[in-house]
């Protein structure tokens, strides 16, 4: 071997009794961490969202491409979604809102943006649709209401959710598609009623509402696409506890001051 390796004999011997170093050692406890990460996501995370969780830290510079390594010598890998069917629903010669938010999917807090956006999930009894409110700051989903039908009235029933609460200031921004439930009589008044400013992103254009498109993959991914649902009932207790999941820690760090707060700092 040593003769094939070109390595001496003492080399040899004195690689196969040192200790490891300290990248081994790194690598032995990222590899145990990354296997419970992927584990507790019940094998649904890929070496990006492995990569964000802030247990990998503990002091440790950790690349994206050294989990992707990790990974692939584990045999560990995420999960992919097949394509989805079409939800949005414009009207024609209806006065929408201009767009506010321009792509920008970074406030510097949370209730200052929300996206909303509906999609629809296969059950054997029939198709289930979810609609969604999610605060664009932590990514978390505020409101959601789930139905047999995409009706105007399932995205109000999020957004009262989502009111109920949060609670918020008047002036927020509540973005989404051109679909004819956002823009309805109902929904707009809803919005007018709560001092929420609506907007829009352009038609046909699912970059304009990025962050809610990324939210279904990961439902469908992690969720829906690993088994079938026999009914609706099923599917709903199964997505809101999925949902119920999503990142609070953020807003914790950074939540401004509620409205009691500021009441009593200014008086």
């Amino acid at each position: 071997m040593c003769r094939v390796l070109g390595v001496s004999r003492a080399g040899f011997y004195a690689w196969e009794t040192r200790a490891p170093c300290e990248r081994e050692l790194q690598d032995a406890w990222l590899n145990e961490k990354i296997r419970q990460i992927h584990t507790e996501s019940k094998a649904t995370y890929g070496a990006r969202r492995i990569h964000a969780d802030p247990r990998l830290e503990h002091g440790i510079l950790v690349g994206r491409k050294r989990v992707e390594r990790l990974m692939a010598l584990a045999g560990l890998q995420g999960v992919h979604r097949p394509r989805r069917g079409r939800t949005t629903v414009s009207l024609k010669d209806v006065r929408v809102a201009p767009d506010l938010v321009e792509r920008d999917f970074n406030p510097s807090g949370p209730d200052q943006t929300w996206a909303a956006d509906i999609t629809e999930i296969p059950t054997w009894e029939g198709k289930l649709y979810l609609a969604h409110v999610q605060d664009l700051f932590s990514r978390r989903i505020v409101g959601s209401a789930m139905a047999g039908h995409m009706r105007k009235e399932l995205v109000a029933d999020a957004l009262e959710m989502a009111v109920g609460r949060r609670n918020p200031d008047a002036g927020i921004v509540h973005h989404s598609d051109h679909g004819s439930q956002y823009t309805a009589l109902l929904f707009s008044a809803r919005c007018e009623q709560a001092g929420i400013s609506l907007s829009t992103g352009s038609i046909d254009d699912c970059y304009d509402n990025a962050v809610c498109e990324a939210f279904h993959a990961s439902l469908k991914k992690e969720l829906i696409h690993r088994r079938p649902w026999r009914t609706r009932a099923e599917a709903r207790t199964a997505i809101f506890e999925y949902i119920e999941l999503s990142p609070a820690a953020k807003e914790s760090d950074a939540k401004p001051l509620s409205k009691a707060e500021r009441h009593t700092l200014a008086s």
